[in-house]
């Protein structure tokens, strides 16, 4: 195996001339996106530069008490961003069971594969901890985002039907069954169409890393398959609690619509 090409400083700046590049033809054709670009790279470079510093500094000091402060970080932040997105769309009672499911759906997959599957020794072992729940936390959010989208915007046009249904005795639960199948399956879409189209329509990101730093090409698709079936059960696990527990929000004890979902 060959050894890993260091890139240096000016390689880095090369890659940047590039974008530079089509940052140029980008206002040629007056296409104003040019903030966006230049704050997602420069926001993409600090933060990438800080996250390499402190996890070298933990991973060559492993200590529970800071994998458990960053996974801490990560839930919360997730859970921010949901709610961020989202606004005063979602109600009290509707925040709590994001934040349960993403927890939950999340933190059960990621154990089982870390502790079951890969079986690392210590359990904390940041090297193997961190990143992997980095992808597993972060596609968990981004099926519960998909799926609220979908639940909300179904609950709002779909009102007249669901009253239609309930007064003709359906329980919540049925009336809003093929909304939940349907946000479900929006949620989740995504994560299947990229395991379609892995190995043979493009390569992954984390099994290129793995490669291009000297990992045996079998050993990283072996991760890569491990880490697709986490995410793919985080985001199930994840939306399948949120919807189970979500619709619930938009009736009252009553079992009639709640009028703030009324809109």
């Amino acid at each position: 195996m060959s050894s890993v090409i260091d890139l240096h400083i000016y390689q880095v700046i090369l890659g940047y001339i590039f974008i530079m590049a089509i940052f140029t033809l980008i206002r040629f054709k007056n296409i104003k996106r040019e903030k966006q670009i230049a704050v997602a790279c420069i926001r993409m470079t600090l933060q990438l530069i800080l996250t390499g510093f402190l996890l070298q500094y933990i991973i060559k000091n492993p200590n529970p008490l800071a994998t458990i402060s960053i996974i801490v970080l990560m839930e919360s932040f997730a859970i921010h961003t949901v709610f961020k997105k989202f606004g005063n769309r979602l109600s009290k009672p509707l925040k709590k069971v994001v934040a349960i499911s993403l927890v939950g759906g999340s933190l059960t997959s990621l154990l089982y594969f870390l502790l079951v599957v890969i079986q690392i020794k210590p359990w904390y072992l940041p090297q193997y901890f961190i990143p992997i729940a980095g992808m597993i936390v972060g596609n968990g959010m981004n099926g519960i985002a998909l799926a609220i989208n979908s639940m909300i915007e179904a609950m709002t046009t779909q009102k007249s039907q669901i009253e239609e249904a309930l007064v003709l005795g359906a329980t919540p639960k049925a009336a809003t069954e093929h909304i939940l199948k349907a946000a479900f399956d929006a949620a989740i879409m995504p994560t299947l169409n990229t395991m379609l189209g892995m190995g043979i329509i493009f390569l992954p990101g984390m099994m290129t890393g793995q490669i291009l730093s000297g990992t045996n090409p079998m050993t990283a698709i072996t991760y890569q398959i491990i880490i697709m079936l986490g995410i793919l059960g985080a985001a199930s696990l994840s939306v399948f609690i949120m919807l189970q527990l979500g619709y619930k929000t938009f009736f009252n004890k009553e079992d009639q619509l709640e009028e703030s979902s009324k809109v």
